[in-house]
């Protein structure tokens, strides 16, 4: 792709929302999105997950389970929260640090909870982890690039809910956003094509829709179609590996990655459930290398975030 990487890592305390798409666009579904929790200990504790991840090829960084009201990065030297220590530095922001580190987009999950559909079963979800008005304006003064307004596994979060917080967002926050559901969420179907039109129409950027071959029932020629209709709507789409399929083996990751490149994806996701928090990382490396070759995975492992 062209590498987002081209810039100094200072740059990127800042980040412009087109710049990203359009970096995106002339990629040419040759961009790796990978998925880290930042609040659990680290594979390697000398060293965040998102340095891991950028390490064998990562291009963007999202993080799951971070409350942007009390952000928390295990991994790093300075835990200091942003905004709550008089005279602070740049470094002080945990996530200004991150993206300092790893000199790429950083991004948060946050979840549309519709809590009309909550059950008893249905798992909590933190103030600071749902998509409302004040964790958008939140995430934007933490200097977050991108939220992905979706839903982990038993939360009780939908497409309508969903729909709402992209009109929400785009009032309160001025990245790039992305919308879309990885797997059932606890409620409602996944694959919808009328929800995808709904969210490009609310403001949403890129549609996250589950790759072929992870979600029972998704097909790579059913995605091929709605990939081909959010993309007619001037859209990105992001195929996502949210179903633990990202510590399965390095084959399976090559198969879901050219199945989805066929189906005509922009962006590969790769979640964090395959090691402590983060995909294994080899499966990193082998999404990125089946989708653009070794040249530009060892050019993006091998180079500075200085240069």
């Amino acid at each position: 792709m062209k590498r987002i990487l081209d810039c100094r890592a200072s740059d990127f305390l800042t980040f412009n929302r087109s710049d990203l798409i359009g970096s995106i666009r002339k990629a040419e579904g040759r961009t790796v999105l990978a998925e880290v929790i930042p609040t659990v200990q680290p594979l390697y504790p000398e060293v965040t997950n998102a340095e891991l991840a950028r390490a064998f090829g990562a291009d963007m960084i999202l993080l799951n389970m971070l409350d942007v009201f009390h952000p928390y990065i295990k991994g790093l030297e300075s835990h200091a929260l942003f905004g709550n220590v008089p005279g602070e530095t740049m470094s002080d922001n945990p996530i200004m640090e991150l993206k300092r580190l790893v000199g790429l987009p950083i991004g948060v999950n946050l979840e549309p909870v519709d809590f009309s559909e909550k059950s008893e079963d249905m798992y909590d979800v933190k103030q600071g982890r749902l998509a409302t008005r004040e964790a958008f304006a939140r995430a934007s003064e933490l200097g977050i690039d991108f939220i992905c307004l979706t839903g982990n596994p038993n939360t009780g979060v939908t497409n309508e809910a969903i729909e709402q917080a992209i009109i929400n967002a785009r009032q309160e926050f001025a990245g790039v956003i992305i919308a879309g559901k990885m797997h059932q969420a606890g409620v409602g179907r996944v694959l919808d094509q009328e929800a995808y039109v709904r969210f490009a129409e609310a403001g949403a950027d890129i549609i996250l829709i589950p790759a072929p071959g992870t979600v029972p029932g998704v097909r790579e020629d059913e995605f091929y179609e709605v990939t081909r209709e959010i993309q007619a709507l001037n859209k990105l789409v992001v195929a996502a590996i949210g179903t633990s399929q990202e510590g399965s083996d390095e084959a399976t990751i090559r198969d879901i990655a050219l199945s989805s490149k066929r189906g005509g994806t922009d962006i590969f996701h790769i979640g964090d459930a395959g090691l402590s928090g983060i995909a294994t990382p080899e499966n990193i490396q082998a999404l990125s290398i089946a989708i653009r070759g070794r040249r530009h995975t060892y050019i993006r492992m091998a180079a500075s975030v200085n240069r």
